[in-house]
């Protein structure tokens, strides 16, 4: 365990913010870079505030100096304590000059100023910036910033305008984690963007040489998400250039660094040769992302990290209206549904739970969760949604004139919305600090003129919170007739108290779509016949409510199965048939529709039903229920792969990648009937990386013993594509083989532990995307991971951490089963030395 006085609380408490009684107005630094003794010489423009010392925060520095003023501080003015400097004594404004000395060679843990195939570069988010010199490292102190690199390398970057070689002044005061730099051999795919204000904009975006030719995605992206914020925000870019970096070793997915965004490679560089459909709308969403952040995030960032989600969870609904704009609102709600399903909903119901903003946390770096992301994105989409859109737009406008400049916190953020629109939303504000995913039950009656709805709301308990107040919980539903004709369109009740009832006066029962669109982040408690699910199926007009329609007769089917060993009944496999068959629907739609409900998901449902799950018969009944499907559309399944046919050359464009997403799904329905005759001449016809990577799965699963050599033989060279074939072999591995297979690929020479997109791609792969191979009954997957998670934590603590969560749901399985996995837990949590990161992670979990 780390070293801790004991029972003393680790914690941080949102109740314990205090502003500081020290500011820092503004940020001069000077790098003299060298792998292992870079020399850092800060100039820090501080003001008073308050009473109180000034106590600074740094890692892993080597202190040469400290002076105020220009005279070296004294011995009895200061005390160092490990990772804090107090200055006793200081004026009420002066100037704190610092040197120090760091080494960025062996910092492997990719915080702060790191090293990645020679070039230099840092992430600062959360708390990275005290890696690299003594800071009040905090996002309410906000700072403008003038960096001079001193370096022998061609390409020397910082955040804000260049104003000569190596030297960069940013105007637009930030707090120390949206600081970037990095210095290399690099070169740069250029163009140009001008904003509604006639500004022009510089727009590069760096990669090591030999990948420009893969970057054309990624700036188209970025000027398509530059030009949308404008017209749909009205917000414009305020520098004369904007950066890109794409970095082989990076934590996260990217970061929004005030101009001058550090990108994981993977989500910038993409071809049609390298690049799968998948990857691309990636790339797009990812760019957009950070980019919006230039003011939900940096121009109005977070007063403290208990508000993360006031930028993380802004940002992620604004990419997510972007990318359904660009992608289609249909096909990207229901993705973005299945997203939050898979990940927050299973973090709810879990050890893991937390509110939307947290009232404590031990290591920040544990709180960058899908409940502050995609949570926080549904919470900003229910505010839409209760205020309406006229509403919404006023409030933001608002919120963008009164913060700008400002560290705001989510009360700030409402008060807009209040005051914009009159409305109270001091109910709508338990979604921040309330845990859970809440449950509404839907009941109907009809006694033959009157149709009525009884609604009923409950929070299930979570670690810390019990007996919970109401929600609002917008239901946004409609009425169609027995045909399907819709007889009462679209309209919003907002549930409000813990039961509720809707009545209507009718000359015969309605058919009720209701959650229409996902209006709210809630599990349906709905006894809803089949007869008006096949209804829903077949003719609702709202797209998310007819795929879930079809997702509930496939969820029902499997649970009996699982629990009643029914068989899958003609009237679900022919509705399936006839929704695959109907050209009038989307490719990408139907593609959708045809996927059946996760293991996750089924094992999730059993535990909830009293059912303990078994993760190899879950496995097994949805290869019995794909094999009922592929055989029901036998007859038509060549004449649909022909229909998906994409004229002339690959074109990532929405359209035809819904024709590709849903040719692969039909081609692993055929497979588990040819044993891999079609995929094998798919693979061989392939001339882009998602068709090759479609039929490269299917025959993973049909056994084939030489498709991972030849791949292996042909992809080699490219390591991005690499990640690709180690990811591949893990999850579509037999259950039984799964621990083997991972066990082998980890001592591939190619595999490199250090690189968080290689252990991801096999240690992370077993662990999420194999819960059958995962939870093998043995245990092996159990101490694979643990193994790996330990060797990894000395030098990547935030990425070990992150992967310990495929134990968060270990409580739902069989006795055996969870000795084990507590066997594992302990033995992490006993291990001398063990990260702050890792040890809150399994502290957690544990009893």
């Amino acid at each position: 365990m780390r070293d801790a006085t004991p029972g003393q609380d680790q914690s941080v408490h949102l109740k314990d913010y205090a502003p500081v009684p020290v500011t820092v107005t503004h940020v001069d630094l000077h790098f003299r870079l060298d792998p292992l003794a870079t020399r850092v010489q800060a100039r820090l423009t501080c003001e008073r505030r308050g009473p109180g010392a000034m106590v600074l925060n740094g890692e892993d520095l080597e202190t040469v100096s400290l002076a105020i003023d220009g005279t070296p501080l004294g011995a009895d003015a200061y005390t160092l304590d490990g990772d804090t400097l107090t200055l006793h004594e200081t004026p009420d404004a002066f100037l704190l000059e610092t040197e120090v000395t760091i080494a960025p060679e062996t910092n492997k843990a990719l915080s702060g100023l790191y090293m990645s195939n020679g070039m230099y570069c840092t992430q600062c988010e959360a708390e990275g910036f005290r890696r690299i010199t003594w800071m009040l490292d905090r996002p309410d102190v906000m700072a403008t910033y003038d960096v001079e690199i001193d370096a022998d390398l061609p390409v020397l970057l910082s955040n804000g305008d260049e104003v000569g070689q190596g030297r960069w002044h940013d105007p637009w005061p930030k707090p120390t984690y949206l600081f970037a730099l990095v210095a290399g051999n690099l070169v740069a795919t250029s163009d140009s963007f001008t904003t509604m204000e006639g500004r022009e904009v510089a727009l590069n975006i760096w990669v090591r040489p030999g990948d420009e030719g893969r970057t054309a995605y990624a700036m188209d992206s970025l000027k398509r998400s530059m030009a949308w914020d404008e017209r749909v925000y009205g917000r414009a870019y305020d520098l004369s250039v904007f950066n890109i970096v794409a970095v082989d070793d990076f934590n996260m997915g990217a970061m929004e660094n005030k101009g001058l965004n550090i990108f994981n490679s993977r989500y910038v560089l993409a071809s049609p040769e390298t690049a799968t459909d998948a990857d691309y709308a990636n790339i797009e969403r990812i760019v957009a992302h950070e980019y919006f952040h230039n003011w939900t995030g940096n121009r109005i960032t977070c007063r403290d990290w208990f508000q993360l989600c006031l930028k993380e969870g802004l940002t992620v609904f604004r990419d997510q209206q972007f990318s359904q704009d660009e992608r289609g609102a249909a096909v990207q709600r229901i993705g973005d549904v299945m997203a939050l399903r898979a990940r927050q909903f299973r973090e709810d119901a879990g050890p893991l739970a937390h509110p939307v903003r947290p009232e404590s946390f031990v290591e920040i770096n544990n709180f960058y969760t899908s409940t502050i992301y995609e949570k926080g994105a549904e919470v900003i989409g229910m505010l839409r949604t209760f205020v309406g859109a006229e509403g919404y737009d006023a409030g933001v406008a608002l919120y963008f004139q009164r913060h700008d400049g400002d560290a705001a916190t989510i009360e700030d953020w409402l008060r807009c919305f209040e005051e914009a629109t009159g409305r109270d939303l001091s109910q709508f504000k338990l979604w921040y600090s309330q845990a859970g995913t809440p449950r509404v039950k839907v009941e109907e009656h009809w006694d033959g003129s009157t149709y009525r709805i009884e609604l009923a709301q409950h929070v299930p308990d979570t670690p810390g919170q019990t007996d919970r107040a109401p929600m609002v919980i917008p239901l946004a539903f409609g009425l169609l007739d027995a045909s399907g004709a819709e007889i009462r369109a679209t309209e919003v009740h907002a549930l409000t108290k813990v039961t509720d009832s809707l009545s209507f006066d009718l000359p015969a029962r309605p058919v009720l779509s209701i959650l229409r669109g996902f209006s709210a982040p809630v599990i349906l408690g709905f006894e809803q016949s089949d007869a008006d699910r096949l209804t829903l199926l077949a003719h609702d007009t709202d797209p998310f409510a007819r795929w879930e329609a079809g997702r509930a007769l496939a969820k029902d089917r499997l649970m009996r199965a699982l629990t009643q060993d029914a068989p899958f009944d003609d009237a679900w496999l022919d509705a399936v048939a006839t929704l695959a068959t109907d050209d009038t629907a989307a490719p990408a739609f139907r593609a959708l529709a045809l996927a059946l409900p996760s293991e996750e998901d089924l094992a999730g449902s059993l535990h909830v039903a009293g059912v303990v799950p078994d993760p190899d018969r879950i496995y097994a009944m949805r290869r019995s229920a794909q094999l009922a499907i592929a055989e029901r559309l036998s007859p038509a399944m060549s004449d649909l792969r022909a229909a998906c046919t994409t004229p002339g050359p690959y074109d990532p464009c929405a359209e035809d990648a819904g024709k590709r997403a849903l040719s692969g799904r039909l081609l692993g329905l055929r497979t588990l009937i040819d044993g891999g005759e079609a995929a094998r001449a798919a693979y061989a016809a392939a001339d882009n990386m998602t068709d090759r990577m479609a039929a490269f799965a299917c025959l993973l699963e049909a056994n084939d013993d030489e498709i991972a050599a030849a791949f292996e033989a042909d992809w080699k060279h490219d390591r991005l594509v690499m990640d690709k074939w180690f990811t591949a072999q893990v999850i579509h591995a037999a259950p039984r083989d799964a621990v083997a297979v991972a066990e082998r690929l980890v001592r591939h020479p190619d595999f490199d532990a250090s690189n968080p997109n290689r252990f991801r791609a096999v240690v992370g792969a077993l662990a999420a995307g194999n819960p059958a191979g995962f939870h093998n009954p043995s245990g092996a997957g159990y101490a694979f991971l643990a193994r790996h998670l330990l060797a990894l934590d000395p030098v990547n603590p935030q990425t070990a951490a992150r992967l310990s969560q495929a134990f968060d749901t270990w409580r739902r399985y069989d006795a055996d089963r969870q000795a084990l996995i507590e066997t594992e837990l302990k033995r992490m949590a006993g291990t001398e030395g063990l990260s702050r990161d890792l040890d809150e992670m399994v502290g957690r979990m544990l009893p």
